[in-house]
């Protein structure tokens, strides 16, 4: 069986596992803006698969629930009907990891005993298992978070786990990449540079959009491009010392968000401006053109994700379209790595 065949099979399948993950940082996403994330208050990685299936089941589940702050403080009006509402997306959320675990496991043991890989690869696939196991691990942790006095998650575990569900998926993305379109070269495209750093503020751009998700602060100054009565408002640095506003000052969040927002679409148009001109491999051209598009897409969700107050579907609109943006950025990425002189 030739090489090329053999790398295409294994293509699909990280490409696949990519999607899944695409899927399931969207309904996470949807998770906390429904307010679902806190209603499981166990965490049973390998005997949690079955729901509730019968009356008495539901009851035990929701006395624990009602154990949680978050019924405390937040939802003490709910009935166990109540409670199936925002328990059924957390249980999908959870379930679509476990789903992802073996659609990754099970091909990648059919393709080892097939002797699809080389020696020199094993550790790499197996990097990419423990890392969706941590993954899980990493988010029971942040649930945890809200399950203590405050009924609310860390933004700081929030956007960990968010930022290592886009290394998991850049991870398998750019091996998928690189089995399809083996290196050609020992020389990189003069593009790839500024390509790199485009990449990199759209990941800070996406890091900081966490903290906004993570301190609900899209949820003040729901106005653009003035935030209330002004482009810079007040308060900004109100936090001590000085640097905790970045990450624990809503006003702070929101702006710094807006700011990287709007600084990477400028210069994803100029990139996009400039490429025109530049002699760039053919399949570059077409990226750098749904980058821009998406680009407009992206800052249009998320103006209009502020000011309509935050409605659900354009919120995981808005994330889901992120997570986009930075697939093709890392596409042009690998594109311009090692290229023919």
């Amino acid at each position: 069986m030739s090489t090329p065949y053999r790398n295409r099979q294994i293509a699909t399948w990280l490409l696949i596992c990519c999607a899944l993950v695409f899927a399931m940082v969207v309904l996470g996403g949807v998770t906390r803006l429904t307010g679902s994330g806190l209603s499981m208050v166990d965490w049973r990685p390998l005997l949690g698969w079955l729901p509730p299936l019968n009356d008495a089941e539901w009851q035990r589940v929701f006395e624990m629930y009602q154990q949680s702050p978050e019924f405390q403080k937040v939802n003490a009006h709910m009935d166990v009907d109540d409670f199936k509402g925002i328990f059924w997306l957390e249980y999908l959320h959870r379930l679509l990891g476990r789903t992802i675990g073996i659609v990754f496991a099970v091909p990648f043991l059919v393709f080892l005993f097939r002797g699809y890989f080389s020696g020199r690869d094993i550790p790499k696939y197996l990097l990419m298992f423990v890392l969706g196991g941590l993954q899980g691990v990493l988010g029971w942790y942040m649930v945890k978070s809200g399950l203590v006095d405050n009924p609310h998650v860390s933004q700081y575990r929030l956007t960990a786990h968010l930022v290592a569900a886009f290394l998991i998926y850049g991870f398998m993305f750019w091996v998928a990449l690189s089995l399809l379109y083996p290196q050609e070269s020992n020389h990189r495209h003069r593009w790839y540079t500024r390509t790199f750093l485009l990449t990199a503020l759209i990941s800070i751009t996406i890091i900081s959009g966490g903290f906004v998700a993570g301190l609900k602060a899209g949820m003040i100054y729901n106005t653009f491009p003035l935030m209330g009565d002004s482009l810079v408002p007040p308060g900004l640095f109100a936090l001590e010392p000085w640097w905790r506003n970045a990450f624990d000052n809503m006003t702070t969040v929101q702006f710094d968000h807006r700011v990287l927002a709007m600084t990477t679409f400028v210069l994803v148009v100029v990139y996009w401006w400039r490429s025109r001109r530049a002699r760039l491999p053919a399949r570059m051209r077409p990226a750098t053109t749904a980058l821009l598009g998406v680009a407009v897409v992206q800052v249009a969700l998320g103006i209009a994700t502020l000011l309509l107050g935050v409605p659900i579907a354009l919120a995981a609109a808005h994330q889901g379209v992120a997570m986009l943006l930075f697939t093709i950025a890392l596409f042009l990425l690998h594109g311009l790595r090692k290229i023919p002189m």
